[in-house]
């Protein structure tokens, strides 16, 4: 059977500048108000009214599109690597969905122009300027709609769960993981030259069978003030256990694995660095929604390959992971309270 053509995007629809990062720009759509209603429009909310004037299609969406980049992955083969490699290992109410979506002629040129305008008026982070969509990619990912906007009383915890498991080259007796062994290291260089550091929390915690490591972990959770609640979904959480599995698996990082340009790399580093939404209804009855974004599949083109393994003989050489270098005092790695002789090495 051949293949169904990619979804159109509608003439005329409007969009919403939301958020952006290094390699895209994210927007929500923004639907007109329904004039012939046939019900009396006093009984219905005003985001009904918006809501139903969009297409089923794009409801409960965003739009995604792409910025020239170094990189210049296309959205067609990003989107064909998320259905034959990320799609198989997550159920579909766990992944921030993406679907291809063709563009109207002349889209990006409009929206660029506005991106411009957000720069004169100070809507656009400055860090963010001088950088525009692709002119030359015709497509656009619609996304699962993870925001809050028009659900009141709605919040929405925002994480990035790193290496849930420790590195497989790393020392048998390490007393860091391996995100916190680089979390310190960064920092000692961010020291060295007056910057900020960072703090966060140490992945272990998260999937700690210890309901009080999953709450110390929330600390350094942004985007929701009730701690005990986060921590009880976190802590009873499929998806993120489901996740530390599937880091297991794909456990040929750190120094193991295919040299070069490899898909199992990729797909490694990739589930290491995806992002965790928890949306949490006021209704504590509700049921809490739970998905994980940022997952197209890293390049390990370019040098990216080499960096990963090289940021890794630096952690062991620099003593990073025993705890030993002499900038490393305090910690809140996991690891650093566990007995050594009850920690067995790591296998490749």
């Amino acid at each position: 059977m051949p293949k169904p053509a990619p979804l159109e995007l509608p003439e005329g629809v409007r969009l919403e500048y939301l958020a952006e990062g290094g390699a895209n720009v994210i927007y929500r759509f923004v639907a007109t108000p329904v004039k012939d209603a046939k019900w009396p429009v006093s009984n219905v909310t005003i985001n009904s009214i918006e809501h139903s004037s969009l297409p089923p299609e794009l409801r409960g969406k965003l739009l995604r599109l792409r910025k020239e980049t170094t990189v210049n992955t296309p959205y067609k083969e990003i989107a064909q690597n998320f259905n034959s490699v990320i799609r198989p290992l997550f159920s579909q109410e766990e992944l921030v969905d993406q679907t291809l979506i063709r563009l109207p002629e002349g889209l990006i040129h409009r929206y660029n122009e506005q991106l411009r305008l957000l720069e004169i008026s100070g809507r656009r982070p400055k860090k963010r300027h001088g950088g525009y969509l692709a002119v030359n990619e015709p497509f656009g990912l619609l996304i699962t709609d993870m925001t809050a906007f028009d659900e009141p009383g709605t919040i929405l915890a925002e994480f990035k769960p790193k290496w849930l498991t420790q590195s497989p080259s790393a020392p048998a007796l390490a007393r860091r993981c391996r995100t916190c062994a680089l979390r310190e290291m960064k920092n000692h260089e961010a020291r060295e030259v007056a910057a900020k550091e960072q703090r966060s929390f140490c992945p272990l915690d998260l999937v700690s069978e210890h309901y009080e490591h999953v709450f110390r972990a929330t600390a350094f959770i942004a985007g929701c003030n009730d701690r005990a609640r986060l921590a009880h979904i976190l802590y009873s959480s499929s998806t993120l256990r489901k996740l530390q599995s599937r880091q297991k698996a794909s456990g040929k990082v750190g120094l193991y694995g295919p040299t070069g340009i490899s898909q199992t790399t990729s797909l490694g580093m990739t589930l290491r660095d995806c992002t965790m939404f928890v949306k949490i209804p006021r209704d504590e009855k509700s049921p809490v929604e739970i998905r994980l974004g940022d997952l197209d599949l890293k390049c390990s083109t370019g040098g990216k390959a080499e960096y990963w393994k090289y940021i890794e003989l630096q952690l062991i050489d620099g003593g990073w992971y025993h705890g030993s270098h002499s900038s490393q005092t305090l910690s809140n790695c996991s690891l650093r309270n566990t007995p050594a002789t009850n920690r067995a090495p790591v296998q490749p």
